[in-house]
């Protein structure tokens, strides 16, 4: 099969004819549908995550088309899937606990071994897959696996968003307009950073009710304008880094709740954190990864309906050869909407 195959730190990935993936017992081999480029991998191809190194496939926003199934899986040829990029046991006390996106014994397809950036994927674990509804075409659901779910997960779960709150989203990349829909869905009245003007605006055209330049000065304090003098109720961080948390815990009300779901990691894994600011109006922090399989259908039951459109994420569809060119994109503020690979040829 081809892959696209990362062979250097920051150089373009190689195209190259690679061994087929074989089937596991508990899995499937999935042909790819479409898969998302998203800043994780970036991290992965810059050298900043702990688990990728040279030699990796990465990919792990991606549905696909069983071609082989395990005895074990419960699926069977033709079933179309969409998978969390967090591949739970099943077993552990997380797992039990309901909590499967903090497995003690996690795979992880494209970080610590093969993902969807290949016209093929194995898929170990196929408990946690769910098929893909007819309505929903690929190149809309690859995001599901990451961004939307994670988006979703973090709003619901953890900050427990509810409608009439303000919602403060810090980066307009995949993960934030993921939040900016799902927020409005929810009834929050949703504000959104970032330092592009073009990214703004589209966030505007998606529903924002305000939007602020990171440039022109003091985020906390402009968002505190924008909310009577009082801060937001919810903040997400969507970026990683130490500028934008800070921004994100400073702008929010008394008892108000910060969600990182920016990925810190590499350089910006340790960061200096406002504290004070935390201890001083009694808020509360919350870190998010992914979201347990059993909880797709919380989302995916408001896609059916045509209460959530997330077609408005995508903004460019890409082939195989094009995916060093997007993750290279990452290097500097990008434009609005993600790319997903559609063409593995």
């Amino acid at each position: 099969m081809r892959a696209a195959v990362l062979r250097e730190f920051r150089a373009d990935l190689a195209i190259e004819d690679v061994p087929d993936p074989a089937c596991e017992a508990d899995g499937v081999v999935l042909r790819t549908l479409a898969c998302g480029i998203c800043r994780s991998d970036w991290h992965g191809w810059v050298g900043e995550h702990a688990r990728v190194r040279p030699g990796q496939i990465l990919g792990h926003e991606y549905c696909g088309e069983v071609v082989e199934a395990g005895p074990q899986s419960g699926w069977k040829p033709g079933d179309r899937l969409v998978a969390p990029f967090i591949l739970a046991c099943g077993t552990c006390i997380s797992c039990r606990a309901g909590t499967s996106n903090t497995c003690e014994d996690a795979r992880l397809p494209g970080f610590a071994e093969p993902g969807a950036y290949a016209e093929f994927i194995g898929v170990p674990r196929a408990h946690n897959l769910v098929r893909l509804p007819d309505a929903l075409e690929p190149v809309t659901a690859a995001g599901l696996g990451c961004r939307v779910t994670t988006a979703w997960h973090a709003l619901t779960d953890r900050a427990a968003l509810r409608g009439g709150e303000w919602l403060a989203v810090h980066g307009t990349g995949g993960i934030g307009l993921s939040c900016l829909i799902l927020g409005r869905a929810l009834g929050a009245r949703v504000i959104v950073v970032d330092v592009v003007p073009e990214k703004l605006q589209h966030a505007l055209s998606l529903g924002a009710e305000a939007a602020v330049d990171a440039r022109d000065g003091d985020v906390a304090e402009r968002i505190r304008d924008i909310t009577d003098g009082r801060g937001a109720h919810v903040s997400v961080e969507a970026l990683g880094i130490e500028a934008t948390t800070n921004a994100s815990i400073e702008c929010l009300r008394v008892l108000g709740r910060h969600v990182q779901v920016g990925l810190p990691t590499g350089h910006t894994a340790r960061m200096t954190v406002n504290m004070n600011a935390v201890y001083m109006k009694n808020l509360a922090l919350f870190g998010t990864r992914g979201m347990p399989a059993w909880r797709y259908p919380s989302l995916l039951g408001l896609i059916e309906a045509g209460r959530v459109d997330v077609t408005p994420l995508i903004a460019r569809r890409v082939r195989l050869a094009d995916a060093s060119d997007e993750l290279r994109a990452f290097d500097h503020p990008a434009a609005p909407g993600v790319a997903v690979i559609e063409d593995f040829a």
